[in-house]
């Protein structure tokens, strides 16, 4: 389970260390209170169930470890009552670090850690944007307590998935569209031994809020804007800012999630070299979305549009 299935919340660090360790604790109580060796099986495993379920540390193969805290003979009763402790916590912990360093190097996340709830970026009680016209948490908690099952997944991977499942929807619907057919392609540049003056004139000139700090080659190095500026003593060099990037073919659709999280205003456009193509702002995506709107609305208004949709209802 810690190498095959990191994200279960029934492989979690304390999940493995807690509920091998918990259960080992109660087969060896059920061992020593009941000398029928089938009956302290039933009742060792089931109180492991039961003690790993309030401590929130259920373990699959917990279970095992209660019975082998019963049924294992000779090589338990040499460790007694530390058997719990050794070899069982502490093989889980061994277990745990190898699992931690395999992970790391795969470049996977472990231990899982669950989306967390948005949060307004201008720290106001509002709900950040993308989240006022979907679904919410609680329509997802309502969804599962009506299922009335158990799922080995979280709510909120399960809201995650979702919203995933939900933005690859739209972009299947709009793969037409194309960071290309939106990009801005006159782009306002800097270089990066450029003045502070110089930078902070051409944002007020053109009146924009964000400038690509490009090489001689027209390489993406970084951006700046007046955040950057108010920080930099002289050189914009020391306060570039990393931006978000996409390619060219990249579906327009999916800069969503970037350029409404209430921080990102810009997307930059590049190619595999990095040199800069374009932006995409959240003017553009915005303008092309009610274009499309705009669009979708006529032609279902239109006689063809109105006898296509019949001829689908029949």
């Amino acid at each position: 389970m810690l190498f095959a299935v990191p994200s279960s919340p029934l492989a979690q660090p304390w999940s493995i260390i807690g509920g091998n360790t918990i259960s080992a604790f109660a087969g060896f109580l059920a061992a020593q209170m009941i000398r029928d060796p089938v009956l302290a099986a039933g009742v060792g495993v089931a109180l492991a169930i039961a003690a790993m379920s309030f401590t929130r540390s259920l373990h699959p193969p917990g279970g095992a470890a209660a019975l082998t805290a019963i049924l294992g003979g000779p090589a338990v009763a040499k460790w007694g009552g530390l058997f719990p402790l050794v070899p069982v916590a502490l093989n889980s912990c061994i277990l745990v670090a190898c699992g931690l360093l395999c992970h790391r190097l795969s470049r996977r996340s472990y231990p899982h850690v669950a989306m967390s709830n948005s949060k307004n970026p201008h720290d106001t009680s509002d709900l950040p944007p993308p989240l006022r016209v979907r679904f919410q948490k609680e329509d997802v908690d309502a969804a599962i307590a009506n299922l009335g099952e158990t799922f080995d997944v979280s709510p909120d991977d399960i809201e995650k998935i979702l919203k995933e499942a939900e933005l690859q929807a739209i972009v299947r619907e709009h793969r037409d569209l194309i960071c290309a057919d939106i990009m801005s392609r006159d782009i306002v540049a800097i270089r990066p031994y450029s003045t502070k003056r110089d930078a902070a004139s051409l944002l007020l000139h053109h009146d924009i809020r964000i400038l690509p700090v490009t090489d001689d080659e027209g390489r993406l190095l970084g951006t700046v804007g007046p955040r950057e500026l108010a920080e930099s003593s002289s050189s914009i060099f020391e306060v570039l800012s990393t931006p978000m990037t996409a390619s060219a073919s990249s579906p327009a659709l999916g800069l969503l999630p970037i350029l409404t999280d209430g921080k990102t205003h810009t997307v930059m456009i590049t190619d595999p070299k990095r040199r800069l193509l374009g932006l995409v702002s959240q003017t553009d995506l915005l303008s092309a979305i009610g274009m499309h709107v705009l669009r979708k609305t006529t032609y279902e208004d239109s006689p063809r549009g109105k006898r296509m949709s019949s001829g689908r209802r029949h």
